[in-house]
């Protein structure tokens, strides 16, 4: 008797700590006055000093404060100066107290490069929004297993697009920021898996589905379980995009997770073999069956890149011509 006893509660603390960790820590929203940060922790910013002013006027019209990497704007190679310099301006940022986000000039490549060099350690003491999409997503990967939310949205550079193209990026990226309610109502392509279900709640996680990719057997790896996956890609053959797929399958990612939202699929590039199907159906395949997945979201490489809200607990109502992503308000 007082062995299984001691077994229910065991079991009923295992339970506590699971349900305790799925509420992941939100940084500070951002109000008028605080200090934002914009470096460059990936690929060159080469003649485009003029897009990071743009964005730093920006910033500064919903009244914050913008500081510039001491290193924004080093070039060495493909990269935003060498990794040592990338590294110091993101360490820099991370520790200073009055710097309430981080957002990223940039993705391209590099992140992956600096990101066993910083110390997160007052970071978790003071947590803050990192934001940034694309390549970005090491950092995504690497923050959510720390247990803190971060922000999957417009960077600087989204500022060279078409004004009018991008109207509801922004707006989704200020309401994310200073902490208002996140909503998107999408139309349901034909191609849509909701098996039946009307509705979906769970964390969201994800990214770029390369990077994704390449966490794999990291401690950049995601755990999925319970949680909804969000993946977006640009610039790739199908078959590439169909191998990843299958790298995230084997690795169990898709085995216990609620959903996938496929967000833009952008460029996809045309081998002379022919794949022989959409992207669409290229990625029903590759999911298993049970795994409810979402197509048209707005958000990646294309104009309109609504903002995302990593590590926070996401309810998806399902409708028969529709699907609505309502983000709901983490626990602290």
């Amino acid at each position: 008797m007082k062995k299984n006893f001691r077994l229910l509660l065991l079991v009923l603390f295992i339970n506590s700590a699971l349900k305790a960790q799925e509420n992941f820590k939100k940084p500070p929203y951002l109000k008028i006055g605080d200090t934002i940060a914009i470096v460059a922790p990936a690929g060159i910013l080469k003649s485009r000093k003029g897009t990071i002013l743009k964005a730093k006027k920006l910033a500064e019209s919903w009244g914050l404060k913008v500081v510039l990497g001491d290193y924004l704007f080093k070039q060495n190679n493909h990269f935003a100066g060498t990794d040592a310099e990338r590294c110091k301006d993101f360490q820099a940022a991370l520790d200073a107290k009055n710097i309430k986000a981080i957002w990223a000039a940039r993705g391209g490549y590099g992140s992956v490069r600096i990101l066993d060099m910083l110390d997160f350690s007052t970071f978790k003491k003071h947590p803050k929004w990192i934001i940034g999409y694309s390549d970005i997503t090491a950092f995504h990967n690497h923050i959510h297993n720390l247990g803190f939310e971060s922000l999957h949205a417009m960077m600087p550079t989204s500022l060279e697009e078409d004004s009018l193209q991008i109207k509801n990026t922004i707006s989704s990226f200020k309401k994310a920021l200073f902490g208002e309610d996140l909503q998107y109502t999408i139309k349901k392509s034909s191609f849509v898996r909701a098996l039946n279900l009307t509705s979906i709640e769970g964390v969201l996680v994800g990214g770029n589905l390369a990077i994704l990719s390449s966490m794999l057997g990291s401690n950049g790896q995601l755990n999925t379980t319970d949680k909804i996956l969000f993946i977006e890609e640009i610039g790739e053959y199908k078959y590439a995009i169909d191998r990843m797929l299958q790298s995230l399958k084997r690795a169990n990612y898709f085995n216990n997770c609620k959903g996938v939202i496929i967000g833009d699929m952008t460029a996809i590039k045309k081998n002379s073999t022919k794949w022989g199907s959409s992207i669409e159906q290229l990625i029903l395949e590759a999911i298993p069956e049970d795994v409810p997945v979402f197509f048209n979201f707005k958000a990646g490489h294309e104009a309109e890149n609504n903002a995302l809200i990593f590590g926070r607990k996401i309810l998806i109502d399902i409708d028969k011509d529709r699907y609505i992503v309502k983000f709901t308000e983490s626990v602290e």
